[in-house]
């Protein structure tokens, strides 16, 4: 929010429990934020540029295998990693990919690529305190955690939030620390899951992962557990995304990992109206062999924290195929984290291989910042889009827009209609704006004003697609409020 009287609250009402926000951001190939089209098509954009940016330790250290599980979090200008460190033997032989042992470990960065592990002196190894591991007093601890940071909590000693998978049956613990590197347990608190999504959306905490005790057949499907205080936790969870074919029978040995599933849930970036999720897209192979799966990464979106829609379903948006110097002497496959950046005009996100010693450690990928994906003609027809309906309840609501392929044979018509399609006076028609140039954030300005009014009570977004050649046009967000 700005001073000057051009900050707002905004609503999106299609939503029932939808809450007053600063801002809003509707993503193109989203559509319950354009549900209304006409000769457009949704795209998404696979992750670019993959890249290693934190390598696991050296044979013998207590990351020897890094495995990520964890969470980024930037604060300030530092970007703060919490990742999975495993050492000795391994758990499952000649797989190869997980071992006996495990910490969190804690590693910090300027610039998302560039990571530095700190000597905490906060807990021994091999007989010595100089290591980035947690104090986190955990003897169960097993694979996965999700971090979460609330500058605003009244105490200063919850101001950050873990919750932790163990490896003893009883359910999950959470952890609460001044810091990120202090903790203090409660213990069993949550139910069973390994999970990788976790966010507070609306006042509710929300930790989601994989779980499979929701439905009576076989599989890993995103479920999702709720609490109002971090303490105390829904007994049971919420399926919020499958992709487990419908089977009849129990299951056997044999054909238990041979599906498409979910693996750990997703990671989620919430973006205030809109939470984005990337989750594990488990491919199983025809014989139930798990050394042979394979593991891409792929996007959802869901309004509530529960509830996940994909814009293109089993769309591939980080594929595991692509990876550079893997050695693949199984199935190649990753594992999604928590934590996504935009950071200056890039938007970033960091994941790990699940399995392969040598090829441990977290990596990278990136797009321009907010292109995900976009919606765009398929057919130079006059092609629209109409939004879902916004309410303006106080202040102004300014608009911007961020869009590729525009120029002297490509625009944007933006127009204002209500929520019933009738054109507003000084939005629409001559008086609708023009959006000619390629940018990442472009003011949308009307010949009446340049912002949305409370006056004009629900009102929705027409996008017109304009132009010699309106099929270049390349609609990736609209962002309301500054």
């Amino acid at each position: 929010m700005q001073e000057g009287g051009n900050s707002g609250k905004f609503l999106m009402p299609t939503l029932p429990s939808a809450a007053p926000l600063d801002k809003l951001v509707l993503f193109g190939f989203d559509d319950r934020a354009f549900p209304f089209q006409r000769h457009v098509q949704t795209h998404l954009i696979p992750g670019r540029n993959p890249k290693f940016v934190l390598e696991h330790g050296p044979e013998g250290s207590h990351d020897e295998v890094l495995l990520y599980y964890g969470t980024v979090i930037r604060i300030d200008d530092t970007f703060h990693i919490w990742y999975n460190g495993n050492y000795g033997p391994t758990t499952y032989g000649h797989m190869c990919y997980e071992r006996v042992n495990c910490c969190i470990c804690y590693a910090t960065s300027k610039d998302g690529v560039n990571w530095e592990k700190p000597e905490l002196g906060l807990v021994e190894f091999n007989g010595s305190k100089k290591n980035n591991i947690v104090d986190l007093p955990a003897p169960d601890l097993w694979s996965t955690c999700a971090v979460l940071y609330e500058p605003e909590d009244p105490d200063p000693n919850r101001r950050f939030k873990m919750a932790y998978e163990t490896n003893t049956r009883g359910g999950e613990n959470v952890a609460f620390s001044p810091d990120g590197l202090r903790w203090k347990i409660l213990e069993k608190v949550m139910p069973g899951i390994e999970m990788t999504g976790i966010t507070k959306h609306r006042g509710v905490y929300y930790v989601n992962g994989q779980g499979g005790t929701q439905r009576p057949v076989p599989g890993r499907r995103l479920v999702t557990y709720a609490s109002t205080d971090f303490e105390h936790w829904a007994p049971c969870g919420a399926v919020g995304l499958e992709r487990t074919h419908d089977l009849s029978g129990p299951s056997t040995a044999a054909d238990a990992h041979q599906y498409e599933e979910i693996h750990l849930g997703a990671g989620l970036w919430n973006r205030g109206n809109v939470i984005v999720g990337i989750y594990g897209q488990w491919h199983g192979h025809f014989s139930g062999d798990r050394r042979r799966l394979t593991l891409d990464l792929g996007l959802a979106l869901s309004y509530d924290a529960v509830h996940f829609h994909e814009p293109i379903p089993d769309f591939r948006f980080i594929p595991a195929r692509e990876q550079p110097g893997s050695p693949w002497d199984v199935g190649p496959a990753l594992m999604q984290g928590q934590g996504m950046e935009n950071f200056g005009d890039q938007t970033l996100y960091w994941y790990s291989l699940w399995r392969g010693t040598p090829g441990s450690g977290i990596r990278m990928v990136t797009w321009p910042r907010d292109r995900l994906g976009m919606l765009k003609p398929f057919r130079p027809s006059s092609p629209q889009t109409i939004s879902c309906p916004i309410k303006v309840l106080e202040g102004q609501g300014k608009v911007y827009v961020n869009a590729s392929g525009l120029g002297e044979h490509s625009q944007l018509r933006i127009g204002l209609v209500d929520e019933g399609f009738h054109p507003i006076t000084g939005y629409s028609g001559e008086d609708a704006a023009i959006i000619a140039e390629n940018g990442l954030r472009i003011p949308v300005k009307w010949r009446s004003s340049d912002s949305l009014l409370p006056s004009q009570g629900l009102v929705r977004l027409d996008v017109q697609f304009t132009g010699i050649r309106p099929e270049d046009c390349q609609l990736h967000a609209v962002y309301i409020g500054e």
